[in-house]
């Protein structure tokens, strides 16, 4: 996996983020309870996109059938696999308030294996299956489609490989513009002694 970068190595980001008052009108409301955030304030430049981006990734990532921390392991597990410093260090803080450890969400990340801190059959399946998405590999996708099989139906199956492949959106979307991570999610991380 690729190490994280230290929050005294961040990039800025290569666009520019809007601010309410710089908003197309069309899009300001999404600026009325303060900064919304990187990937909405980039995504402003684009009024005619943007309503229906968030309204799909907020759909893809948050909650529907799937508990929030079966999608967090998913979110998780694929953004580090992709390198994707922004959406790692965002989804470490809302794995951890979603009922998983500091060592279960180290062992999404890489930093330890996490067959040694994931013990949940459900679990590891979720993950091997997020893994397999990733890769994209024809026999990758076959053996761990078996596994995750054994626990959840199509339909489950279907909602975690639109978390799963939305995410990788999202992943080189970030990387590219080189989103920058919140002072809060520094905070949080450096906290629960995290790298950024």
């Amino acid at each position: 996996m690729t190490p994280f970068l230290t929050s005294t190595t961040m990039t800025p980001a290569r666009v520019r983020l809007l601010h309410q008052d710089q908003a197309p009108l069309a899009v300001r409301a999404y600026f009325s309870r303060g900064d919304p955030g990187p990937i909405a304030a980039s995504l402003a430049h684009l009024p005619d996109l943007m309503p229906q981006a968030l309204s799909f990734l907020g759909g893809a990532l948050g909650g529907a059938w799937l508990p929030v921390r079966t999608k967090e392991l998913v979110i998780l597990r694929v953004s580090a696999l992709a390198g994707c410093r922004y959406c790692t260090a965002a989804h470490t803080v809302v794995a951890l308030d979603n009922g998983l450890t500091r060592e279960q969400v180290r062992g999404l990340r890489g930093e330890v294996p996490h067959t040694d801190v994931l013990t949940d059959p459900q679990d590891l399946a979720v993950v091997a299956w997020s893994d397999a998405v990733h890769a994209g590999g024809e026999a990758d996708l076959a053996k761990a489609r078996e596994l995750i099989g054994r626990y959840h139906d199509d339909g489950a199956v279907v909602e975690l490989t639109v978390c799963a492949t939305a995410t990788l959106m999202l992943n080189r979307y970030a990387t590219s513009l080189a989103l920058p991570i919140s002072d809060e999610t520094l905070a949080r991380l450096a906290h629960e002694r995290l790298p950024a």
